[in-house]
């Protein structure tokens, strides 16, 4: 499979062009700018850099959330635009189990975790045969507490990433995550190649047409929030 990933999801905007075999091209920015404004010319740069044609991909993936609510339709409408204009085929994958794919080659428990709100964490964890991912847990918004209890629930060797580890793994009162391993910085954000990864785990037959994609919250975005409280 050739695929082509996007990730708008935290703070980075990442492209990716990858096959089962390697990344052929990949371009990761930390930006101050909205993804609206870097990631199509990303997405154009890494397609030509990787020397292939939007013809020649079998599909398009995306991390479709949890995540920042305007990454992730930046991200999805970017996706729906290029696969609906070039009859592509596309993929949405939990930014969290792309996040783990970061650190696939460790034999253990890795656990991704991403920032949501005030001691709230989203979290998800899966088994890493040094090779592939298999989910342990879904994706839920849950207190540190509760992410701690369930890495201690799991046991085994843990491993952790996604832009919430560094402060979780240096807190005095979990020490679950403290005794941990902690991913180098450069792999504990989102990587579009990792998106890539999920995506060709996950087969061929699992890509779908654009009109089916769509990002998954998690949380109530504020608008809904606002419109419940009323």
């Amino acid at each position: 499979m050739l695929i082509l990933g996007i990730d708008t999801s935290g703070k980075t905007a990442s492209c990716a062009v990858c096959n089962e075999a390697q990344v052929l091209a990949q371009e990761t920015v930390y930006t101050s700018l909205t993804h609206s404004q870097v990631i199509l010319p990303i997405c154009r740069r890494v397609v030509e850099n990787a020397g292939v044609s939007l013809a020649e991909l079998d599909g398009i993936a995306c991390a479709n959330g949890p995540g920042s609510y305007t990454g992730l339709r930046i991200g999805v409408a970017a996706v729906k635009a290029i696969a609906f204009a070039n009859n592509i085929p596309c993929l949405g994958v939990s930014t969290l189990e792309a996040l783990a794919y970061n650190m696939v080659c460790c034999k253990g428990t890795v656990m991704a975790m991403m920032k949501a709100r005030s001691n709230l964490v989203y979290c998800a964890a899966f088994s890493s045969d040094g090779h592939s991912l298999s989910r342990l847990t879904d994706d839920a918004v849950i207190s540190d507490e509760d992410a701690a209890k369930t890495a201690e629930a799991i046991g085994g060797e843990l491993f952790l990433t996604g832009d919430a580890a560094e402060e979780l793994h240096a807190s005095d009162d979990l020490p679950t995550f403290k005794n941990a391993v902690l991913a180098p910085p450069h792999l504990r954000f989102q990587l579009a190649s990792s998106v890539c990864l999920a995506a060709i785990s996950k087969g061929a037959t699992t890509l779908h047409t654009p009109d089916l994609l769509n990002a998954s919250y998690l949380q109530p975005t504020k608008a809904e929030k606002d419109r419940l409280s009323r």
